[in-house]
């Protein structure tokens, strides 16, 4: 019986929350305590030349592996492996990325709550460095962290993100004098859900529909832009998890890879998996 209340509560909490999981960001919430999620991140990009490098690709595409591990209800972390063929015309295996959220601030009420956490990440890339657009999620390798509040009111959830990026060496290739190694990034994000309108079971299927604006400047080059992520996200029985989204350059002036693209991803979450 302790098990199966325990195991209720985390299903009812969750389902609460569902108009959190952003698609393009991270909210101030964790994943639950002593959970395992997989999922499988696809990034897929208009065609793409470089003469200069040799790269001629009809489509870009980059698939990226990722396990969350959500440690305590403070903390939890993330693994990410990155392979494309964005930077070369082959596929190839890219680098890999570790995460580490810390929620710290919590305030809770019945049809609401405010959270805020602090976040870090370090990858290590093997790709060319040829643009100034400093990606630690497969093109750079470099160290990050910020600040993530997410307020939850009834069915919409709203969250903001600042953090600061540290571009190094990749280990193919170094930085050359004129790229730049500092990036600030930020980012707005609204969350609704659509249905149910109301609850009768864990089986329902959830819909969420995402906004987001995701920003990011380089102090050194003067270089900044800004970019608009519409998605939708279906969630079956609780644990598994389809998101579909978009992303555009609305407004910037930065040297960058690609300035729209379309995202796909599976998940699937364990609870209680240790």
């Amino acid at each position: 019986m302790r098990y199966f209340i325990a195991f209720y509560f985390l299903f009812f909490l969750s389902r609460l929350n569902a108009q959190e999981l952003y698609v393009s960001t991270e909210p101030a919430s964790n994943m639950p305590s002593k959970s395992i999620g997989i999922r499988l991140n696809n990034e897929i990009m208009p065609p793409y030349t470089n003469k200069a490098q040799g790269v001629n690709n009809a489509l870009m595409y980059r698939i990226n592996p990722e396990v969350m591990i959500g440690i305590s209800k403070r903390w939890m972390a993330h693994i990410n492996l990155y392979a494309s063929n964005m930077h070369q015309n082959s596929y190839k295996f890219e680098g890999a990325e570790i995460y580490a959220k810390f929620r710290f601030l919590s305030f809770d009420q019945v049809h609401s709550h405010f959270r805020v956490a602090a976040y870090g990440k370090a990858s290590l890339i093997n790709n060319r460095i040829q643009y100034n657009d400093i990606n630690l999620t497969g093109d750079n390798s470099g160290v990050g962290g910020g600040i993530v509040a997410t307020q939850l009111i009834h069915k919409l959830a709203i969250s903001f993100t600042g953090g600061y990026a540290r571009s190094m060496n990749n280990t193919e290739n170094s930085l050359s004098k004129f790229q730049p190694k500092d990036a600030l990034n930020y980012s707005l994000s609204f969350g609704v859900l659509t249905f149910p309108i109301k609850y009768t079971g864990f089986n329902q299927p959830n819909l969420n529909i995402y906004i987001e604006f995701l920003g990011k400047a380089n102090p050194a080059t003067n270089e900044q832009y800004v970019d608009i992520a519409p998605a939708i996200q279906v969630i079956l029985k609780s644990r598994m998890r389809i998101d579909l989204g978009y992303k555009k350059q609305l407004a910037g002036n930065m040297l960058r890879i690609n300035t729209q693209e379309f995202f796909v991803r599976l998940e699937y979450n364990i609870f209680n998996a240790y």
